[in-house]
Formats: structure tokens, C-alpha cells, sequence
């Protein structure tokens, strides 16, 4: 007897060549069986999602989710499993000073799966900037608390903004990927100085010092230190890294995503492999509310529903680490679900220079399953970047 079938949906799973109506049984918190027409009663609970899409959880790879220790941190239930998201990447709120309270508080309190990047600054996000001199990173501390919580600290964070860059130059993210070699893990680099201050070149600098399985996040971002130079042509050093297996994340946030970047770096033919928010309380309300919102954008942008799966589930689960269990619907992995609905229309979304796009179909969270527990979404409050098209 199966505890729970998923019946009558769409199942979209790339990672399996899936794409057609399918129950998906779950038992013992894990996947059991796909198959069309599991009879009902094999299963103590049925929940019917007929005329909705069934994908691997959604996995948000660039979230802020230290709620209630910094003040931009999102409670992660409510932009995980309430809004049809399974597992969130925390991309650096914590440093080593601060990274306590996520396995005493954070963690424990919440259905969403939580899995934690290192800033390498020692107090995290905390304070504003993060790094103000030398001090702020404590390198043998940061590799020592990696090494005390495996499993639950996947990597390091590193921010290429001012005035860390005016401060310390290259040798910030040196130190950043020290910590990660030593402790055995990727790093994870956010491009794009929000300040506007530093050498818009360093990314040329920045970009080789990272290896196969590192992450570069905010890949479309318009600001200086991103990867296209002053013609708009994509700077040599990122289809190198790409090629050398490099993951690129497009994390939206505030202040780093831009359509037109986005388009200049497709039509040179190096492509994103994930899909993030950057996720924050203010960002929340005024620029990005969740990972379906993301979806549609790219929908927008021409990629396919198929691919933007991809870069939401599968892809993410191997840049973190965690593809042997999450980021597929395989029979005995994780039983983690989310179920969407693809809602047709006439939608635009934006991005953070207020620039628009038109999108026929928007994707909506309809529930999320984690281990086989089952929890309600929703989109909650709309923000600008994203209303139906009433011209």
C-alpha cells in the first residue's frame, strides 16, 4: 500500500525523458512508482492534480533565508514549500561567526529543505557592507565550521562588490576559494558590483581562478564586473569557464538581472544552466516574489518549459551536490514534488531596469510535496515584476 499517489498530472522530468500524464506513487517518503492509472486504491491518500504539471521539487539555488537574524532573510516556508519550492540554497547570509543559528533555529522550524553556502565574510549578511577590512574574514574559522557541518554546508560565498574589492582586490576571492579547496567544496561567486565603483575587468581576473563545480551567480547582470564588456561582447573568460564546467546561475534580486544582457549572452551561445530568485524580504515586494515568477520570465526569454525545469531542478540539485537524491522523480529518491499550474494569457514580467517582456503562459504554485508530506501554495502578493499584460 502506497502512502500517497499523485494522480493524473502532467509529469515533466527531464532528467528522465518524462513529459506526459503519469501517477507518481510515494512510500516511506520516497518516489515508488510513475506509471499512468495507478489504481486509487493502492494508496492510503490520493491527491488528484489532473489539468496541473508534476516536476522534481523546484530548487531555489540563491535565496536569503536567515529570517528573523537579518533583516533582508525571507521565512523560508514562505518562499519554499508555500510558494512550490522544495529545497533553498542559502547563498551566504551566514559567515562563520554567525552560521549558528541555522541548525539551531532555522532549520529545525522549517518543512523547506535548507542547504547553507558560507559567506566568507565572518558575520555573513548581517551587516551592511559585509566586508569592511582585512578582519572581516577569519579563513581558518571558516574552513573549520564547513568541516563541522557537513551536510549541511554545501560551499562558500564570495561577493565581487565594493568596497570589499577596493579593499582587499583579487585577494578576497583568492581567500574565498582557499577555503573552499581546503574544505572541500565549491565556491560561489557573486558577479556584478551593485556599487558601481570597481574595475569593471576583474571578472576577466575572477573567472579563471574557478574550477568544475563552482557557481557563478547573477550570470545577466548589467552592472560593472559582469560578463559581457563595454561592446556587449561576451568576455572570452566565461565560455572558457563554462566549458570547463562551471555552473551559471541567473539569481535575479534587486539589482542584478537584466533581459538585455540575458539576450546578448544567448545570442553568443552560452547558456545558463539555473534559474534562482536571490531571494529577500524587500526584494520580495518590489522585484522577484518566487521561482515560478523566474520560470515565466524565462519562458519569455524563449527558453522551454522543458529547459526551464532543467535549470530549476535537475541542474541545481548537481551544482550543490545533492543530484542522488533531489532533482529527479527516479523511482527511490526523494519524494520531493511540486505541482504547477501553466496559466495562459497575455502576462509580462520585468526585469530590475523596469525593462518588459510578453509571455502567453505564466507558471503558478499550486502545492509542494516534501518527503511525501504534502503543503498548499500560493502565489501571494504580486509585486511590479510581474502583472497580467492589459494594454
Amino acid at each position: 500500500m502506497y502512502d500517497l499517489i499523485v494522480k493524473g498530472g502532467t509529469v515533466v522530468d527531464p532528467s528522465q525523458n518524462l513529459h506526459g500524464v503519469n501517477d507518481v506513487a510515494i512510500e516511506d517518503g520516497k518516489i515508488a512508482r510513475i506509471a499512468p492509472d495507478i489504481p486509487a486504491g493502492e494508496a492510503n491518500r490520493v491527491v488528484e492534480v489532473k489539468g496541473k504539471v508534476v516536476t522534481p521539487g523546484l530548487i531555489d539555488l540563491h535565496t536569503h533565508v536567515y529570517a528573523g537574524v537579518n533583516g533582508t532573510g525571507v521565512d523560508p516556508d514562505i518562499g519554499g514549500v508555500r510558494a512550490g519550492v522544495t529545497t533553498m540554497v542559502d547563498a551566504g547570509s551566514s559567515g562563520c561567526d554567525t552560521f549558528g543559528g541555522f541548525p539551531l533555529h532555522i532549520i529545525p522550524n522549517t518543512a523547506t529543505e535548507i542547504i547553507c553556502f558560507l559567506h566568507i565574510c565572518r558575520t555573513g549578511l548581517a551587516t551592511s557592507p559585509d566586508i569592511f577590512s582585512p578582519a572581516s574574514i577569519d579563513l581558518d574559522k571558516t574552513i573549520q565550521v564547513i568541516k563541522d557541518n557537513r551536510g549541511v554546508i554545501a560551499g562558500v560565498k564570495a561577493r565581487m562588490v565594493s568596497p570589499a574589492l577596493e579593499i582587499m582586490g583579487m585577494e578576497m576571492p583568492k581567500m574565498a576559494k582557499r577555503a573552499a579547496v581546503e574544505a572541500g567544496v565549491p565556491l560561489m561567486v557573486h558577479i556584478g558590483d551593485t556599487e558601481k565603483r570597481y574595475d569593471a575587468n576583474v571578472i576577466r581576473e575572477l573567472l579563471p581562478i574557478l574550477d568544475k563545480g563552482d557557481i557563478v551567480t547573477h550570470y545577466f547582470t548589467a552592472n560593472p564586473g559582469g560578463v559581457l564588456d563595454s561592446n556587449g561582447k561576451l568576455v572570452p573568460e566565461a565560455k572558457e569557464a563554462h566549458d570547463r564546467g562551471v555552473w551559471l546561475d541567473t539569481a535575479h534580486g534587486r539589482m542584478n538581472f537584466s533581459f538585455d544582457v540575458g539576450q546578448k549572452v544567448m545570442d553568443q551561445g552560452v547558456l545558463p544552466h539555473c534559474i534562482s530568485t536571490d531571494l529577500t524580504v524587500p526584494g520580495r515586494v518590489n522585484t522577484v516574489h518566487s521561482m515560478t515568477e523566474m520560470m515565466t520570465r524565462f519562458l519569455a526569454m524563449g527558453f522551454t518549459f522543458d529547459q526551464v525545469v532543467t535549470m530549476s531542478t535537475e541542474n541545481p540539485a548537481k551544482a550543490v551536490g545533492v543530484a542522488g537524491r533531489l532533482g529527479t522523480l527516479a523511482v527511490g529518491k526523494q519524494a520531493d514534488l511540486s505541482v504547477l499550474e501553466i496559466k495562459e494569457g497575455d502576462w509580462m514580467v520585468y526585469d530590475i531596469l523596469g525593462d518588459g517582456r510578453k509571455s502567453d503562459k505564466a507558471v503558478i504554485p499550486v502545492m509542494a510535496i516534501k518527503k511525501g508530506e504534502v503543503y498548499e501554495a500560493g502565489w501571494g502578493p504580486r509585486p511590479w515584476g510581474w502583472e497580467p499584460d492589459t494594454a
